[in-house]
């Protein structure tokens, strides 16, 4: 395969019209931004956000994505014409991946049938332990809405699909990078049925509300019962949290639905702060093990246990001397010690990862566009450049505390 330039790949995007779900998104907010940088000739980018009407997805368009400082270097780029640009390529749309065509009208769906070239879906519900019925509908009816679409589209050269490449069996040694077949759970001896979980998940729900009915607490009872639902499918079918399932489900209904459509699947790793583009540091929100570091940082966290043997005499007059204290301290600490152990059990199977992802696709992908453009390459995602410890040192760690004082400030801490 003959090397691309930059030009060549942003070329890729002239004229076309690029239909994104998901923008309101980390991931899928980048893609955004770096469409309209590196090729300003782009036709139209249309951005579906969940939204009662068109008024309302613009306004969350103009403040959840146009609205970030990610969006600086493009500002300062067009000046005083940002805005007129920035009207003339983008186009908010009110709709929902968990609904037939996207939740969009006949007409303006057929409207788009005939526009769109290229789609990039970014839309997902990220939330390890989220709802099973939301994440079902999210994660993987939606991902089967979104083909359904693509494949009404007339003149569509692409469909990309935003996975995470934790949907793959988490094991020690080489893990490789092949299509999800249709109804394989990752436990032997065990058949998933797709539709029969969405089945399950609304008969659970229903049978749950009905035998809670007049109670109080009854909405957060069956919203905490619908989490620990979809937990308990995910673990079932050896999967380790809601999120990894119901993206993997989504993956393997893609693959039984796309026929001849041009498929391709990003499975991303841990998502973290941009590296230098469009500029160091960039993040939104508190990510996987980034809340570690804010702990620590906060000395909420103070030390790491580590192996040590313990002077048991002198633990036994400690307590003789201080358990009149401790029952001040037993409601605090075991609200502390339930949200560790909640913690724990989302995160454990990524801490004791011992797998390594093959990136063969990856590198020669690499090898096809920027091995001869060196570090200064626009479409760079070469890892092997990245010197990890001034990374994390100077950029990451010092991103991840700007946002978690940004968000104390607004209260959302």
């Amino acid at each position: 395969m003959a090397a691309m330039d930059a030009t060549k790949v942003a070329g890729c995007f002239k004229d076309r019209t690029i239909l994104v779900t998901g923008s309101t998104g980390f991931l899928a907010k980048l893609v955004v931004e770096k469409i309209l940088r590196v090729q300003p000739d782009v036709k139209k980018l249309y951005l579906l956000v969940r939204a009662p009407d068109n008024a309302a997805a613009r306004q969350r368009v103009l403040h959840e994505i146009l609205g970030k400082e990610l969006f600086n270097v493009l500002r300062a780029k067009h000046g005083a014409d940002f805005h007129s640009f920035i009207q003339e390529k983008i186009s908010s749309l009110a709709g929902d991946v968990a609904h037939q065509n996207l939740g969009l009208e006949n007409t303006r769906a057929q409207q788009l049938f005939e526009e769109i070239d290229i789609i990039v879906h970014g839309a997902a519900t990220t939330n390890f332990y989220e709802r099973y019925d939301v994440a079902l509908a999210s994660n993987t009816f939606g991902t089967a809405h979104i083909c359904q679409f693509a494949r009404q589209c007339s003149h569509l050269k692409l469909l990309l699909h935003i996975s995470t490449a934790y949907v793959v069996r988490l094991q020690k040694g080489q893990l490789l990078e092949k299509p999800l077949e249709l109804g394989q759970p990752l436990k032997k001896g065990r058949h998933l049925d797709i539709e029969a979980e969405l089945k399950l998940a609304n008969e659970f729900r229903a049978k749950f509300m009905k035998d809670h009915s007049g109670a109080d607490s009854s909405q957060k009872l069956e919203k905490v019962a619908m989490k620990e639902l979809g937990f308990k499918r995910a673990k079932y079918f050896g999967w380790p949290n809601t999120y990894a399932f119901t993206k993997a489900m989504g993956e393997m209904l893609l693959g039984a639905m796309r026929g001849d459509l041009p498929v391709v699947i990003v499975r991303p790793s841990m998502v973290i702060s941009t590296f230098e583009d469009p500029f160091p540091g960039w993040i939104e929100g508190i990510r996987t093990m980034d809340a570690l570091i804010v702990a620590s940082y906060e000395q909420r966290l103070p030390c790491f246990i580590t192996g040590s043997v313990l002077d048991s005499v002198l633990y036994a007059v400690n307590y003789l001397l201080l358990r009149g204290r401790l029952t001040e301290y037993h409601s605090k600490l075991n609200r502390s010690l339930n949200y560790l152990m909640s913690t724990a059990k989302f995160y454990a199977p990524y801490i004791f990862f011992k797998g390594c992802f093959d990136d063969t696709n990856l590198r020669t992908l690499w090898g096809t566009t920027g091995a001869r453009h060196g570090d200064g390459y626009i479409f760079n995602f070469d890892s092997s450049c990245v010197d990890w410890r001034l990374y994390l040192f100077n950029t990451h760690i010092p991103a991840v505390l700007k946002v978690a004082a940004d968000m104390k400030k607004q209260g959302r801490a």
